[in-house]
């Protein structure tokens, strides 16, 4: 196997990232396990990082494992692990190829250029900084994970689950009811916004420059450059080469001048073009001893021969995943998925009093505001795996730090009691895993009650939204003084902050009860298990 077979090897190990990375944000019926998830997920350096930082563990080492890699081979993550990467390459390949359609002429895509040191090298020492600060911010705009992550969940799930509804409906006509209609949650600003810009920023980008935001506004893509400087193995240009060019033109990084005979490995990501396409076997792989870049010129040809070791580690490691996986599918899909508490009750009267939050309520496994706000990225895998959509984009909510970090939004669902999807996958240890029973007891928040937006004080007419749908029975119904009507009283000791009777609540545009966030979650007390007030004869033949 000569060197141009790297570049199949490479294609067909980013494919498969990128198709699974790609299903598991648009999965709304839950096939992929958590186990299987987390594995697909393990080796993303930002997630991974955080996750490290927040667990100090060695399960979260994905990674120290992608820097190990750069050390040795280059930017091997940017070319076959990173599915903004993949994304990138399959539109600068359907821009070329119709580019070529169009012309009918030989095209030149790409051309050397001087890299852009000053903005890439700035991007990622301020990243840095900011993050040794305790802040993710910028990590949050930039990291390639979890721009991805937004692009596919709140672009491209609604079509495809518009998809699925309209084939529902299709299938319908022919008594077909393999496949069941879902519903499609409301998109505001905040979903939109920033997915978009970053959207049409890929496109143009790859399109005219391919791989130029990876090597400009990616401090993940400049931080394995900076290690991939000092590679055990890297591409070079051999004494064979004529200078025709056609590796240059081919390289999406823009990383080879021909002219020179150099090949910047801080930018190559790695994507073999120049072994497919060079006709002399001029482009080859050398084995140096973990120093910067050297000149070509100055290695001899018998220095440039073929290593297999590159090729025998991305096979071995292919099958060794895939080995480890766990994937499975999820039989149990809808288990955790329950019915919206039905609204019985129309208020006919315009509540006045604004429900005074002045703290958002984060998804059980942050333990609250600060630590969440510094671990989470903003990918939105929680976001899309919410069985309820509860999970919303931020705004404003968490300040400018936590711009489209996913918080509560109680007035779009509730979080269900049985369910824990979102701390079973999240990558990056903003919401670590915890037991279902823990769970149950986990205080996010406490309910706020505003007598003056209720209906039975405004309307003068029962209600009990907010009671019936508290899982922990922290709303009660108690009698009204000279009337004959109950009224919500909270005990704040039971309430876990689920967000139900906020959901359930009638009243718009202002809720009668609303939830608190916690700025850390506290513990619930376990709620009192009812008891009947007759005892039952079973020796009766029928006892009731």
């Amino acid at each position: 196997m000569n060197l141009a077979q790297l570049k199949k090897i490479r294609v067909g190990i980013s494919l498969l990232f990128f198709v699974l990375i790609f299903f598991l944000f648009l999965d709304f019926n839950s096939l992929f396990s958590a186990k299987f998830t987390n594995t697909v997920l393990y080796l993303q350096f930002a997630p991974s990082l955080l996750k490290f930082l927040a667990l100090l563990s060695a399960a979260a080492i994905g990674f120290a494992l992608i820097m190990v890699l750069s050390l040795f081979f280059g930017r091997i993550y940017c070319s076959t692990i990173c599915p903004l990467g993949t994304f990138q390459d399959l539109i600068s390949w359907f821009s070329r190829k119709i580019a070529r359609k169009k012309s009918k002429k030989r095209k030149k895509p790409f051309l050397y250029s001087r890299p852009h040191n000053i903005i890439r090298y700035g991007i990622l020492g301020l990243t840095i900084l900011v993050l040794l600060s305790g802040s993710a911010f910028l990590l949050n705009l930039l990291d390639p994970f979890s721009n991805f992550g937004r692009i596919v969940t709140n672009l491209f799930k609604p079509v495809y689950m518009g998809a699925n509804n309209l084939a529902v409906t299709v299938l319908g006509w022919f008594d077909n009811y393999s496949l069941y209609p879902v519903e499609m949650r409301t998109l505001g600003f905040a979903s939109l916004f920033f997915p978009v810009v970053i959207l049409i920023t890929i496109l143009v980008l790859a399109a005219w420059r391919g791989r130029l935001y990876c090597n400009t506004l990616c401090p993940v893509g400049t931080f394995l450059g900076v290690i991939s400087r000092f590679s055990r193995y890297k591409i070079a240009i051999s004494d064979d080469c004529n200078s025709c060019g056609l590796c240059e033109w081919n390289c999406k990084s823009e990383c080879i001048d021909r002219d020179k005979k150099v090949v910047d490995m801080s930018r190559c990501v790695g994507c073999f073009n120049c072994f497919t396409v060079c006709n002399r076997q001029a482009m080859k792989f050398t084995k140096t001893s973990f120093s910067p870049n050297l000149s070509p010129k100055k290695l001899k040809v018998s220095e440039l021969a073929t290593d297999q070791t590159k090729r025998n580690f991305l096979i071995s490691g292919l099958i060794a995943w895939a080995g480890l996986s766990g994937f499975k599918i999820r039989r149990d899909s809808l288990a955790n998925k329950t019915d919206d508490p039905v609204k019985k009750i129309v208020a006919t009267k315009a509540s006045t009093v604004p429900e005074n939050k002045k703290y958002p309520v984060t998804p059980p496994g942050s333990y609250g505001l600060m630590q969440y706000n510094d671990r989470c990225t903003a990918c939105h895998l929680c976001v899309s795996a919410c069985p309820t959509n509860v999970l919303q984009p931020a705004w404003l909510e968490y300040g400018l730090v936590g711009l489209w970090q996913p918080r509560m939004d109680y007035h779009s669902n509730f979080c269900n009691y049985d369910c824990q999807v979102c701390t079973d996958i999240c990558p990056s240890g903003a919401l670590l895993p915890m037991l279902i029973e823990d769970k149950k007891l986990k205080q996010l928040g406490k309910a706020k009650f505003i007598l003056e937006n209720c209906i039975v004080e405004t309307e003068n007419t029962d209600c009990g939204a907010c009671s019936e749908h508290c899982p922990t029975k922290a709303v009660d119904m108690v009698p009204v003084a000279g009337k004959d009507l109950f009224i919500p009283e909270v005990t704040d000791s039971l309430c876990i902050g689920c967000g139900a009777c906020e959901y359930a609540c009638p009243t718009i545009p202002y809720k009668a009860i609303y939830v608190e966030g916690n700025p850390v979650h506290l513990r619930a007390k376990k709620p009192k298990e009812e008891k009947l007030d007759t005892e039952v004869d079973y020796e009766e033949d029928f006892p009731f």
